[in-house]
């Protein structure tokens, strides 16, 4: 019997694996995907300071193989079934059911898919990227022009793109998105000094400690241009640059602008797989259609189920920093129930 079985390995599972641990728990740690890092994996830098996220998954690899944590990778979660004494039964797809004391659920978010705002024209016009693949062309250090070739002159970012937004059917802020439009409009203006830089943004959230030191020095020190207001409509105009319509909610006009590149904030949502455990153990889930905490302040680890806790975003949008804490607290949470 396990002590603590813990489910998906990004950062909010490592963490809490590794405290855990220390706690001296026995730990089985399950991972869908062919690596362990979760979400973290598509980023090149967080804020506020830039640190490489590559050191950061690079740290926890190393820890967890110090602790030999033992890991199943490839092993997507079918269902958790709660027995009647109290303990746990999770079924996966290996067909391998692992038998354990609590459950600790570290699955995290799954990026909007941008192809449902077809009016921005994701996947039509081929220079309207989201935020994930601008992240990714700074991971790969990719050449800053066009598919074409030709130079990057002006871009645009649209904030809350599948957040905040009845279309979608996403209420909730994603909390994250304006701090990285900011970070990704510095570095475009790092690395190509002369291009033009317009972020379009229903309110800016600047919540987290240096996020609005960073949103000052976006507009004093590289001079990007932050227009409230709403895009309504993208095309693309005969020599491939893209059209975007919009009104400037402040001034209370319409305009167009025209733009080389156009990139997408795309938001956090629910991973499916919580669907599955709400289905498969009664967990509660919020009108998000995130796990739902037991109790926000006092218990936010907990859940609706006895033995059943959670870490980081699989209760909704959190930042890398607030991640690492609420899986800290997850480890405390978990070491009391069994201690019962």
């Amino acid at each position: 019997m396990i002590d603590v079985l813990i489910i998906g390995s990004g950062i909010a599972g490592l963490e809490a694996a590794c405290n855990l641990y220390e706690s001296g728990k026995e730990i089985f740690l399950l991972e869908k995907e062919k690596n362990v890092g979760g979400n973290v994996q598509n980023w090149d830098t967080l804020f506020p300071d830039g640190k490489n996220a590559r050191d950061i998954i690079s740290y926890y690899m190393q820890e967890i193989q110090a602790r030999q944590i033992t890991t199943y990778l490839n092993t997507y979660v079918t269902g958790i079934h709660k027995c009647v004494d109290g303990t746990f039964e999770v079924h996966t797809s290996r067909d391998i059911v692992f038998k354990c004391k609590t459950v600790l659920i570290a699955t995290g978010y799954s990026l909007f898919n941008a192809e449902r705002k077809e009016e921005y024209g994701y996947q039509i016009y081929e220079n309207v990227v989201t935020s994930a693949d601008l992240e990714k062309r700074f991971a790969q250090q990719s050449k800053n022009q066009l598919p074409n070739g030709k130079p990057l002159h002006r871009i645009a970012f649209i904030h809350c793109v599948g957040s905040r937004d009845e279309k979608s059917g996403n209420h909730y802020c994603s909390k994250v998105c304006c701090i990285t439009a900011v970070k990704q409009a510095i570095k475009m203006k790092q690395l190509v000094p002369d291009v033009e830089v317009f972020c379009f943004y229903m309110d800016l959230r600047m919540y987290g400690p240096g996020f609005e030191e960073k949103y000052r020095e976006a507009q004093e020190k590289w001079g990007i241009q932050f227009i409230r207001g709403r895009v309504s409509e993208v095309a693309e105009t005969l020599d491939k640059r893209l059209q975007v319509k919009a009104e400037d909610t402040l001034a209370a006009r319409p305009f167009k602008l025209e733009v080389d590149m156009l990139v997408l904030m795309i938001g956090m949502e629910s991973q499916a797989s919580t669907a599955l455990f709400q289905k498969s153990c009664g967990l509660k889930c919020a009108d998000s259609r995130f796990i739902q905490p037991y109790q926000h302040h006092l218990d936010s680890n907990a859940t609706n189920v006895k033995g059943v806790f959670t870490a980081g975003a699989c209760i909704g949008p959190l930042s890398v920093f607030d991640t690492i804490n609420h899986a800290r607290s997850a480890a405390i949470s978990v070491s009391n129930f069994l201690a019962e």
